[in-house]
């Protein structure tokens, strides 16, 4: 039989804020999941770093939720590798082979159950008219991710890429056009996830007070940005062992985006090896409120990302996946797995088409944060900390 190519396409933009809502006999094991997840991220943000020294944006929630959904089709050696490479093997249970999937689908609808919050997360598949797949692995990706089955005539390489990226345009709100350029006519399946976030500031800044300044990418470069600025009560702390202050910015509805900028004189890159679960765990609770004098560049950034190859180097899809769950052909693959994240932050609020406490104390310096040099930055929910998008911005003039 021909190898048939299983093409994995996650496109991944932005999201619509979540409020929060809890059934108490969940919120371990969600919490356990955002854990996990956190420091998921850091290993592909890790992974990433090691490419380049620029700008970095991506969604590590709708990464793993994608992959959490290939678990569904994945056995033996891929299935396991899978597990590992998101770290949550120690969830898993061989006696609830689905428990993975019902995280996801429990933390999501958890965040949206009182109706406050407006997540734009959506799942579909676009399968080749010639592929019968497993009757099971259809009805799961329905149960868990509410997934639309698409039939697609691959062979017509032209309708089908014009198609999947009408797709694609519209449930991210035209962030993301012409995500794909091309299909290879033997492509069986395509995988897309996108995810559409706008959120308000909850205390915005006014664009009357916006300035030009100058932010310095490293010690011999300088550009010139449009510097927000705000003066307010906001939650802030420092972590002396790393060097670097922590600012709390919250949006609406129980979302924040959490703003870790390295001092004067630190290098950015003698942080990312310590960035962890437990250190973003330890930020959170030292922060304290007081009033703030904030600088904080506006910018945009579009960010895409060959994910097979990083994953590969995580130790996911090393061999010929095992999809037999989703088709007993054990000639499918993993062929691509791409990822592209958009974030546009303004006064107004953001628009995205993703602990010890040791060593960590109240910050207690002068009430200014001016981030007019490299920094990092996490969205996340904050009744579960569970982490939306994770970023590095290095250059703001670079979309």
């Amino acid at each position: 039989m021909t190898d048939h190519l299983l093409r994995m396409l996650f496109c991944l933009t932005f999201f619509s804020f979540f409020a929060p809502a809890f059934q108490e006999t969940v919120n371990a094991t969600i919490t356990d999941l955002s854990y996990k997840n956190m420091d998921f991220a850091v290993n592909l943000y890790r992974k990433i770093s090691t490419y380049h020294d620029q700008n970095i944006f991506f969604s590590p929630l709708s990464i793993s939720t994608s992959l959490a959904a290939l678990l569904l089709a994945a056995d033996g050696v891929t299935h396991e590798e899978i597990l590992k490479g998101l770290n949550l093997d120690q969830l898993h249970r061989a006696n609830q082979p689905e428990i993975i999937p019902h995280l996801f689908q429990l933390l999501c609808e958890n965040i949206t159950q009182n109706g406050s919050v407006k997540l734009d997360q959506d799942m579909a598949m676009f399968v080749s008219d010639e592929l019968n797949m497993e009757k099971t692995f259809e009805e799961q990706m329905g149960k868990y991710f509410e997934a639309e089955i698409k039939t697609v005539n691959f062979s017509n390489t032209g309708e089908s890429v014009a198609y999947i990226n009408d797709y694609i345009k519209g449930k991210t709100k035209d962030r993301i056009q012409d995500m794909i350029s091309s299909l290879d006519p033997e492509t069986q399946l395509m995988l897309i996830n996108t995810i559409f976030f706008r959120g308000d500031w909850k205390n915005p800044f006014d664009p009357d007070l916006t300035r030009t300044e100058a932010f310095y990418i490293d010690n011999y470069n300088m550009v010139n940005v449009q510097m927000m600025y705000k003066e307010a009560r906001f939650f802030m702390g420092h972590d002396s062992s790393l060097g670097a202050k922590v600012l709390k910015l919250p949006y609406d509805h129980g979302v924040s985006m959490l703003i870790l900028l390295p001092n004067k004189g630190v290098d950015y890159t003698a942080i990312d090896d310590e960035i962890s679960a437990d250190r973003f765990q330890g930020w959170l609770q030292s922060l304290v409120e007081k009033k703030v004098e904030v600088h904080l560049p506006k910018f945009k950034m579009e960010e895409s990302y060959e994910l097979h190859k990083l994953l590969s180097e995580m130790n996911m899809f090393t061999n010929n996946a095992n999809l037999t769950k989703l088709h007993k052909d054990k000639d499918l693959k993993v062929s691509e797995v791409l990822h592209r994240a958009v974030i546009d932050m303004d006064e107004t609020g953001t628009t995205a088409a993703a602990a010890t406490t040791v060593g960590i104390t109240p910050y207690s310096l002068p009430p200014s944060f001016i981030a007019n040099r490299p920094f990092f930055f996490f969205i996340y929910h904050e009744d579960t900390n569970a982490l939306l998008f994770m970023g590095r911005l290095i250059d703001p003039t670079k979309n």
